[in-house]
């Protein structure tokens, strides 16, 4: 019988009062195996008066003391590995060596937020004028949230919360309603490394709890990692309430493939980054673009047979290149963009369609797919895909090539292959996409360096984790002090850029 999942807040789990709930599903069965509550304006509001109450001494907890508790939460993550790999492939359906994956990279960001007292440091200045010092500080805002989806629902939680609640904040995430488990068990996890509770709050909803979030006067700052539409009635509508927000949309990642580029290394790294997680990645390759006819037809060559060889198995099998999709709804979605690229004319190479696993059925699978002579006027080419699609969009000359991910809607990240340094530097100058890779074919900066697309793929001025991070859960405040002592009898106070 499927259980009932809870919220966290104030340290404990709280049952949903909504009496509604959304089932989650095993991919690799579809079975429903939970039912997430879905929480009222009021359940969040709760959730939030716990998390301002906490604010107050978790600001004043001094910021080696708050790095304390983010080295052991680390260490407990560490411990933990195995156990929430296998509940997060459990509702997502990725396989575990992509599960740790996801794990692992919010864990560095969690690394990262352990040196919280240097990176909270201010400036000082002695003597900006006669007896006059100035400083600064950073502070933390208060209580702020995080909205995640379900396609990395330990790694960007972390992102989120690690940072904030390293920085003073104290937190609210409201995950994704298809998996919801991995946030609740971290958030368990991190009160045992030491957090006061309401430090850290997981309240689990639908549109009501998001626009809850939006609208509501103690909330200060909200994340959000969503598709692009979503992302940008998030950001409207949490800025036209007061609120800072950083917004990350959608994505249709570009691999740039120059006639001297090592075909063998591109066809493995299009395979990983085209097919691994099912392609349910922001930063998925899902276009490869080979410059010229002659490298367009030794890519495909090389290419065809290895989509065709992929292994689509149940997630928890060593063997699987990747797992079944989140749920059965977003499966139909893919295969729909798969019979619109054949109604548009481009050619399917690799139909995976048909694929059905023995003895899972009932499962939310599907075959790797590739397009070849998709052109940029389709339909299929212009949106996010989200599955194991990969189309191919031959490009003339090196310039067309720059111009497709830079005219795209979106710009989250773009990678070149090449050996010729000149075309690669050219290429990272010019192309208009947040996150290049050359010869990386997802480029998804470490922690210490930050995250974000431009266009579509993003709203907001401020990326996500590090240094940027620190910046978006902070503000300044600046401070200018004068101590009378020792300044000659009646002398006035001056300021000083005026003197």
């Amino acid at each position: 019988m499927a259980k009932d999942l809870t919220h966290f807040i104030g340290g404990a789990h709280v049952p949903g009062k909504s009496g509604r709930f959304l089932d989650v599903t095993n991919p690799n069965t579809g079975e429903v195996t939970a039912r997430t509550p879905l929480a009222t304006a009021a359940e969040l509001r709760a959730a939030v008066e716990v998390a301002a109450k906490a604010f107050p001494d978790w600001a004043a907890t001094n910021p080696q003391r708050r790095a304390r508790v983010m080295f052991e939460f680390k260490r407990l993550l560490e411990a933990n590995m195995d156990e929430l790999a296998h509940m997060l492939s459990a509702e997502h359906g990725k396989v575990i060596a992509d599960s740790k994956g996801d794990i692992q990279r919010g864990l560095e960001v969690i690394e990262f937020a352990c040196g919280i007292p240097h990176l909270m440091k201010g400036e000082f200045t002695e003597g900006a004028g006669p007896g006059i010092d100035m400083y600064s500080m950073r502070q933390p805002l208060g209580v702020c949230a995080g909205i995640t989806p379900f396609n990395f629902p330990a790694m960007i939680p972390m992102w989120m919360f690690g940072v904030s609640v390293a920085c003073g904040n104290t937190f609210i995430v409201k995950p994704s309603e298809k998996d919801p488990s991995v946030p609740l068990r971290l958030a368990e996890l991190f009160m045992e490394a030491g957090a006061p509770a309401g430090v850290l709050n997981v309240v689990n909803g639908d549109k009501e709890a998001v626009d809850a979030i939006l609208t509501d006067p103690t909330i200060q700052a909200v994340s959000f990692v969503g598709s692009s539409d979503i992302a940008q009635y998030v950001y409207a509508t949490g800025a036209a309430n007061g609120k800072r927000v950083q917004a990350m949309g959608g994505a249709k990642n570009h691999a740039i493939i120059m006639p001297d580029a090592d075909m063998d290394q591109v066809v493995n790294d299009l395979i990983g980054a085209g097919y691994g997680s099912a392609g349910e990645r922001c930063m998925a390759i899902s276009v490869a673009v080979p410059v010229g006819e002659e490298t367009a037809n030794r890519l495909v060559e090389k290419l065809v047979p290895r989509v065709q060889a992929l292994k689509v198995g149940i997630s928890t099998a060593a063997d699987s290149d990747y797992g079944p999709l989140v749920t059965k709804a977003h499966l139909e979605k893919v295969k729909s963009y798969i019979d619109m690229g054949v109604k548009e004319g481009a050619e399917l190479l690799v139909d995976g369609r048909g694929f059905k696993l023995q003895g899972y059925e009932g499962g939310f699978f599907l075959g790797g797919s590739l397009f070849d002579r998709v052109t940029p006027d389709m339909e299929s080419y212009k949106q996010e895909i989200f599955g194991p699609v990969l189309q191919i969009v031959r490009a003339k000359d090196f310039d067309e090539a720059v111009s497709l991910p830079t005219k795209h809607q979106y710009g989250n990240g773009v990678a070149i292959f090449t050996r010729n340094g000149d075309a690669a530097r050219s290429f990272a100058s010019r192309v208009q996409v947040g996150m290049v890779g050359i010869n990386v074919p997802i480029p998804v900066p470490l922690a210490y360096h930050t995250f974000g697309g431009w266009k579509r793929s993003a709203f907001g001025d401020t990326n996500q984790h590090g240094p940027e991070g620190v910046k978006f859960w902070t503000r300044i405040k600046t401070v200018t002090s004068r101590w009378p002592s020792g300044l000659a009898e009646g002398s006035s106070f001056v300021i000083p850029t005026m003197k």
